[in-house]
């Protein structure tokens, strides 16, 4: 059958080590009962599974016996001289038991993607053109908005950037596009909603207050001179947005979905 280790690490916390045989369905049995005498009897608040990311029985393992996926942490073991990652799992005492609707649910929550949303807003004056911040974090001007924060929608995230960024959270009329982001320089893929920020008197821009820390300036940008001044999505799919901006887009990576 092989063995289960339940070894202490901090008070009232512990490591689970298992070697068994007998697949999957004997070793997440086996489990099960220990994560219960481990709580119940020894008392213990918190165990945690260590498993090589490459191992997906392990994984599998760990997750169907009630443990969340919680991170990983990169090259924190040596294997034979090499650094290897190693994913983290996590169970508490009062997690909903993975037998229960809710239970299940957050493991498999905690398995599941994570995709960054970004809400951007398109502002535009009379004049045709756009309105760009002076970031302090890159050199190409930037729209206003920015990343939706956990249990927030993209509306009230685009409405709340615009508020702390530049005093003023103008009424969105609805969505210009939607726009699929690769990874690029560090960051994961996302997924933008970029909305559609209404037309402006020029001395809209008077009105705005920039906070001085992530936004240093606001200015307004005519489409045909975007070129060198913003990155080169923006260069791609600005243009195109502000010749239409009654259409909804649909975008991949700057470009339309044509198939």
């Amino acid at each position: 059958m092989g063995t289960i280790e339940v070894r202490r690490t901090t008070p009232g916390a512990a490591l689970v080590v298992w070697s068994l045989e007998g697949g999957p369905g004997v070793a997440e049995q086996a489990m099960r009962l220990v994560t219960e005498y481990a709580f119940g009897e020894l008392g213990l608040e918190r165990l945690q599974v260590e498993v090589d990311p490459e191992l997906h029985s392990s994984a599998r393992i760990a997750i169907r016996s009630g443990f969340r996926r919680e991170g990983i942490l990169r090259g924190a073991a040596l294997v034979e001289g090499e650094r290897r990652d190693v994913a983290i799992y996590g169970m508490r005492t009062d997690d909903p038991r993975p037998n229960t609707v809710t239970g299940w649910t957050a493991l498999m929550d905690s398995t599941l993607p994570k995709k960054r949303v970004i809400a951007h807003v398109v502002v535009r004056d009379t004049g045709g053109r756009v309105l760009l911040c002076q970031v302090s974090y890159k050199n190409d001007l930037e729209l206003p908005g920015g990343v939706v924060e956990p249990d927030e929608d993209p509306a009230t995230g685009a409405a709340r950037e615009m508020e702390e960024e530049l005093g003023t959270a103008l009424p969105l009329l609805g969505v210009l596009a939607i726009d699929w982001l690769p990874r690029w320089e560090g960051w994961g893929d996302a997924v933008e909603i970029l909305y559609d920020g209404g037309v402006h008197d020029p001395s809209l821009i008077d009105r705005l207050q920039p906070d001085g820390f992530e936004i240093r300036g606001v200015s307004w940008h005519p489409p045909d001179k975007l070129a060198g001044l913003v990155s080169p999505l923006n260069a791609r799919r600005l243009p195109m947005l502000l010749a239409a901006p009654d259409q909804l887009h649909n975008l991949r990576n700057g470009a339309p979905i044509t198939s």
